[in-house]
This record gives C-alpha cells, structure tokens and sequence, in this order.
C-alpha cells in the first residue's frame, strides 16, 4: 500500500499589513518571476509589511488584468510607487497605456502639460507606451508614461528640428543648424554618441529628419554647403552603420532641382519592408516636392513621385490601411493613394470637396498629417480631423485585379470646448493617447479617451 501523500493546496493565505488575503499560485506566478509576488507563491513567510488596501487594488491587476473602479480613490503616484515595490509596473502601464485601449472616437482634452521656459514646442517623440519626449528651444522634457513624472535636460543644440525616442530613457535628437546627430541618455543627461555622415566636401553634416523601425535607425543628411545629401541607415542597437541610400551630390543644378531636396520626414512601412521618404522645397514659382518609397536591402526607389501643382503640407503612409495619405499645401485638402496600386502614380484620391485654391492663397499651409492605428489625423489650422475607412463590400476591377472600394469619412475630434485656438505644429501618439502642440504656446495638449485612465 502506498503512503499517504497529502494534497498540495494551490491557495496561497498571504498577510498584507495585518490583513488577510487568499489567492492562487496561478495568480501570483502572473506577477512575473522577478516579483516578489511570484516567490511568495513557493514561500512559507507570507507577510508584507505595506499597505493592504493598495495591495488589493493590484491583487485584482493580477486577477483581471485591469485596475478596478475603486483604483480612482487613490492617489495615482501612491499606486505607482506600490506596484514598483512589487515589481509588477510594466503590469500598470499596460492596464493603463497599452495601444490596443485607444479609441479614436472616444478622445477628449485630458491634460495640459506645461513646460518651462519661454520656447513653444519644435519636435515630440513618444514610445509605445506613451513616455513623452518634448524638444522645445536648447532643451528636451521628458514625461514618464503616467505623465505625472518629469525631468529636463539641457542639450548642445540651440533648437532641435528633429527628434525620436530610442526608448524611455533615450532619444536620438538632430538640427538643421547644428552638426551631426545626437544619441542623448534624458536620464543621466549627456550624449551616448553622435553620428555624423561622412561626405565630399568634407563639410559638416546637419539632420533633417528621423525614423526608425524595430532594429533600424534612419538618418536624412545634409551637406552644410546644401550641395549634397543622403539617408544613412544604422543599427538601432549597436549604432553602427549599415547602409547608405540616396546620396546626391548636386553639382550646379540648383536647389530647386529634385535631387537637392533632402528627405524631411523618414517612415518605416513594415508590410511592405520599405522606407518612405519625402522632402519639399519652396521657390519663386511655387513648392516642389518629392515622395520616394525605397528598398533598404537593394538601396533602390521602388516608387517615386514629384509634386508641383498641388505639393504636399505633409505626408504619412499606414501600414494598417496600406494607404499613403497627404494634405495639399494650396488646396488644403487631404488625399489618398493606395499602396496596393502604387505603380500608377497617378492615382491620388481627394478625400474632401476639391476646392480650388483662390487668390493664390494656400489653404493647407503648416497643415500637418498623421496616421495611427487604422485612422488618419490631420491637423488644420486649430482644429484635428480625423479620417476612418468605411468598407463598402463592394469591389472594383483594375488590370485584372480585384480591390474592394475605398471609402472614408470625416469627424472632428473632441468636444466643442476642445477645438480651434492656435495652429496645431505636432501630432504624436503614444499608448493609449494623443499628444498636440501648438503654435506659440508653451505647453503639451493630452488627449486620451474619457472611458480609459485613473
């Protein structure tokens, strides 16, 4: 006859400031294996010495994956500090930041964040969990993803132009009037490295835009002399250079010829495994601009068009609705192209009334464009409009191929209250919200759905 083996309980009785509280191994192995929550579940010492009603809150984290509705009697940095104790954070901030909660529909003006000193904000950059990086004058801020903790630091730069979030913790920033490209640790605040682009005449390089994607770093240059430019591709973990692609060396041609115009916005198309890069040039004659789609593996333009007649404001491109979309600076309209037909350059969509432009006035002048998730923000003037699909279920034949029929609809966000007041200069989104500058004023706009948050 075997012995007699005494069932393990799978209940774990734990003592959280003098009160009891009873869960599963399960639940506490959620925690993850570097919290001590986790090594309670094997311990035969189940006491805490903190405070039980706070540990209740992320007990039913742990339980639901969500904070509960009591989480709001309580102070947001008291929770953040107790999950930190417990080492389950990353466990908050996606409860509360994950990308999956925001909803487009549903944004309202949420917060104000200001910042110090007298200069409007030129660059923003976000992580996916929403940590906000904001360039404004010689300095950078950066904001935790709760937006309740925040640090400055001082840079070499008298205003940075362009700036990307490497991390929490790091930023890669660059100037159209200051040489090479600065990878700068906004914690400890000094500068991890600086890149530079080694061109002909030997002269310094300035940036004029920065992208990323997973494992890539992307660089637009230009020659201080503004006769040659190039888009260097670097490891984004190691820094080192990988590739070099579009290098022009403009040899009296002029600055208005296509070449001469450096790429101002970088960004990564997953889907599709290729780099959109567009850059514009204002003349006597009007805006010259310029798209290209380049292969990074063959260093090749794959798709390229050059806009005179109604060039870009800005441009963005999305993966989800495997469309690029831009805001016309003379008409002020939005249009689409689908990346599906990308080899007919001429099929540009106006999305809006196809309004000419009168008096020579342009309408879309600073306009910006923004594309997340599967909806398309366009900032005009004051107000933020936002672009969804409507799938029709009908289909259309193009060269033997079927594409169902594209339709989207407009919405301006946010209450009434929300909108209009100064230009809107950046658009920027992170975790569960939307970030918005304006012209002149010294301060951050967050918009985050009013169902989501503490």
């Amino acid at each position: 006859m075997l012995p007699y083996k005494p069932i393990e309980s799978n209940v774990v009785t734990i003592d959280v400031g003098g009160q009891i509280f009873q869960t599963t191994k399960q639940t506490l192995s959620l925690a993850g294996p570097k919290s001590i929550l986790s090594q309670l579940a094997e311990s035969t010492h189940r006491f805490i010495d903190r405070d039980p009603e706070l540990f209740s809150v992320l007990l039913s984290l742990l339980r639901t994956g969500n904070l509960p509705s009591k989480a709001k009697a309580f102070d947001v940095e008291d929770l953040i500090e107790e999950a930190r104790f417990y080492n389950i954070e990353s466990l908050l901030i996606n409860s509360q930041s994950n990308p999956s909660q925001f909803d487009a529909f549903n944004l309202e003006k949420s917060l104000i964040l200001p910042l110090n000193g007298r200069d409007s904000p030129s660059a923003i950059a976000t992580t996916r969990y929403g940590t906000l990086h904001v360039s404004h004058g010689s300095k950078i801020t950066s904001f935790d993803w709760s937006m309740r903790k925040k640090s400055t630091i001082l840079t070499q730069f008298t205003a940075v132009d362009s700036l990307l979030a490497i991390s929490p913790c790091v930023a890669a920033a660059g100037a159209t009037d200051f040489s090479g490209l600065q990878v700068l640790d906004l914690e400890k605040g000094y500068v991890k490295e600086i890149l530079n682009w080694e061109n002909v005449s030997r002269s310094s390089c300035t940036v004029q835009a920065i992208g990323s994607s997973s494992d890539l770093l992307f660089v637009s240059f230009e020659s201080g002399r503004r006769n040659s430019n190039s888009i260097m591709v670097y490891d984004l973990n190691t820094l080192n250079p990988v590739t070099e692609i579009g290098h022009y060396e403009i040899y009296g041609a002029g600055v208005d010829s296509d070449p001469a115009i450096p790429a101002t916005k970088l960004s990564w198309v997953s889907s599709y495994n290729l780099l959109m890069a567009s850059g514009s040039h204002s003349n006597i004659s009007g805006v010259l601009g310029n798209i290209k789609l380049w292969d990074i593996r063959s260093g090749n333009v794959v798709w390229e068009i050059k806009e005179k007649s109604d060039c870009f404001s800005d441009v963005t491109v999305s993966d989800s609705l495997s469309a690029m979309f831009k805001v016309g600076i003379n008409t002020g309209e939005v249009f689409y192209m689908d990346l599906r037909k990308m080899e007919d350059s001429s099929l540009w969509v106006c999305l809006g009334d196809k309004k000419k432009v009168i008096n020579g006035k342009k309408e879309g002048f600073g306009s910006k464009i923004e594309s997340h998730s599967s909806q398309v923000f366009c900032g005009k003037g004051g107000d933020i409009e936002l672009w969804s699909e409507v799938l029709m279920g009908s289909r259309n034949i193009v060269e033997g191929r079927s594409w169902e029929e594209r339709v989207y609809r407009k919405n301006l966000i946010g209450r009434v209250k929300d909108m209009g007041g100064s230009r809107i200069t950046n658009l920027a989104f992170g975790g569960n919200k939307m970030f918005v500058t304006r012209n002149g004023q010294q301060s951050v706009e967050v918009w985050q759905s009013s169902t989501r948050g503490f």
